[in-house]
C-alpha cells in the first residue's frame, strides 16, 4: 500500500512538472500573439501614397518613406518594412458601439470604415479611400448614426444656403459638394464674415463668381490642357518637384498650379501638397482650402487679395486683377471679364443684394 502511495505521488508530481513546463510555453505564445500588430489596409497599386503613409503586403506593414504610386512594398526603396503583421486593421466595431477612432487624413480605410470626424461626427466609408476628408462626395463617406449623435452637420453660419449654391452651379460636378466648402470655411474665417451683412454676400458671390469662370461652372477639378502640365515645375526652386515634373497643373476652384504654389498653399494649410498634390483633386475641402488660401492670402497679378477687394470697397473688378489680370484686364481680354461679371451679377442676385461698383478691371 505505502509502495502504490509513493508511485502515485510521483505520478502526480510528474504531472504537475509538465505543466510547469508547459504554461510558460503557452503563456509565452499568448503573448506573442497579443504583440502582433494587425495588418493596416492592404496596398493598392492605383493608390497613391506619401511620406508616412502604411499600406499591408504578403504579411508584412510597409511605410512610405515619400511620394510613390505602383511600386510593390518589398521590392521598392521607398517602402520601410514594419515587420510582420496578422489579422485585418480596419473591421468597424459594433454599430452600437460609439468608441470608434478619429479620422486620420491618409489612413487608408476599408469600405464600412466608420470613424469620428474633427466637428464631433461619424461617418462610414461606403468605398475605400486613402483618408479622404469625410465632408467630401458622397461616393466615398455617408453620415453615420452612432447612439443618439446626430448625423447632420452643424448649420454653418455661410452667407450661402445649401439651396443657393445649387442654385448657382445647377450643373456642377459632383466632387465639388456644399458640406465641402463649409468645411473648408474654418481655414480663413474672416472669408464672407467681415463687414455689413451686404459686403459679406458680395464676397461670397464675387469667390464663387470666379470659381465659376476658372472651372467652367464648378464642372472642371483639373486643367483642361493636358499639354501644358509639364510647364509647372520650376526646377530653381531648392524643394524641386517631389511628385514629378507634371504634377503640378491647374487643379480646385481657382486651378491651384506651379510647384511653388503648391508648396506655399500646402505650408499655410498644414497639409504636404507639395509632396502630393494630387489631393487637391481626390479631396472636395482641400480643394476648396486651396481656393480660399489664395483668395484671402495671394495678390497674384494685381496689388490686393481678391478678400481686402471686396470688404474695402474696391469692387468685383480688382478680384479679377488678382487672379488674372495679367492676361484679361486693361483691354487684354474683354470677354472673358465680361463672362466674369456676369456670374457675378446673377450670383448676388440669388443672393438678394446688389452688386456694388467697380466690377471690371
Amino acid at each position: 500500500m505505502l509502495r502504490q502511495r509513493i508511485m502515485a505521488a510521483l505520478a502526480a508530481l510528474a504531472v504537475t512538472g509538465v505543466l510547469a513546463v508547459a504554461l510558460p510555453a503557452a503563456s509565452a505564445s499568448a503573448v506573442s500573439s497579443v504583440a502582433a500588430p494587425a495588418c493596416v489596409a492592404a496596398w493598392k497599386s492605383s493608390a497613391v501614397y506619401t511620406g508616412g503613409m502604411t499600406a499591408s503586403h504578403n504579411g508584412r506593414n510597409w511605410s512610405a518613406k515619400w511620394w510613390t504610386q505602383n511600386e510593390t512594398p518589398g521590392t521598392a526603396d521607398v517602402w520601410a518594412d514594419q515587420g510582420a503583421c496578422g489579422g485585418g486593421g480596419t473591421t468597424p466595431p459594433p454599430s452600437g458601439n460609439c468608441n470608434h477612432p478619429n479620422w486620420v487624413a491618409g489612413t487608408w480605410y476599408a469600405a464600412g470604415s466608420i470613424v469620428k470626424y474633427t466637428n464631433g461626427q461619424f461617418y462610414r466609408a461606403k468605398n475605400e479611400n486613402p483618408g479622404y476628408d469625410p465632408v467630401i462626395s458622397t461616393w466615398y463617406w455617408e453620415p453615420y448614426t452612432c447612439g443618439t449623435t446626430p448625423t447632420n452637420p452643424p448649420t454653418s453660419g455661410f452667407v450661402v444656403s445649401q439651396a443657393q449654391f445649387n442654385q448657382m452651379f445647377p450643373n456642377r460636378n459632383s466632387f465639388y459638394t456644399y458640406s465641402g466648402l463649409t468645411a473648408a470655411l474654418s481655414a480663413y474665417p474672416g472669408f464672407a464674415k467681415t463687414g455689413s451683412d451686404t459686403v459679406r454676400k458680395q464676397e461670397a458671390a464675387a469667390f464663387l463668381a470666379n470659381a465659376s469662370h476658372e472651372t467652367g461652372g464648378l464642372v472642371h477639378i483639373v486643367e483642361q490642357n493636358t499639354a501644358n502640365y509639364s510647364h509647372y515645375c520650376d526646377t530653381s526652386r531648392s524643394y524641386g518637384c517631389p511628385a514629378g515634373q507634371s504634377a503640378y497643373y491647374g487643379r480646385g476652384p481657382i486651378q491651384l498650379s506651379w510647384n511653388f504654389n503648391y508648396k506655399a498653399a500646402g505650408d499655410a494649410l498644414g497639409i504636404n501638397l507639395l509632396g502630393n498634390p494630387y489631393l487637391v483633386q481626390n479631396d472636395a475641402s482641400v480643394a476648396w482650402k486651396t481656393a480660399l488660401w489664395y483668395w484671402n492670402t495671394q495678390n497674384g497679378p494685381g496689388t490686393m487679395t481678391p478678400h481686402n477687394a471686396m470688404v474695402n470697397g474696391r469692387g468685383f473688378g480688382e478680384t479679377i486683377r488678382s487672379i488674372n489680370g495679367s492676361l484679361e484686364c486693361n483691354g487684354r481680354n474683354p470677354a472673358q471679364v465680361q463672362s466674369r461679371i456676369s456670374t457675378y451679377q446673377r450670383f448676388v442676385q440669388i443672393l438678394g443684394t446688389t452688386p456694388g461698383g467697380n466690377l471690371s478691371c
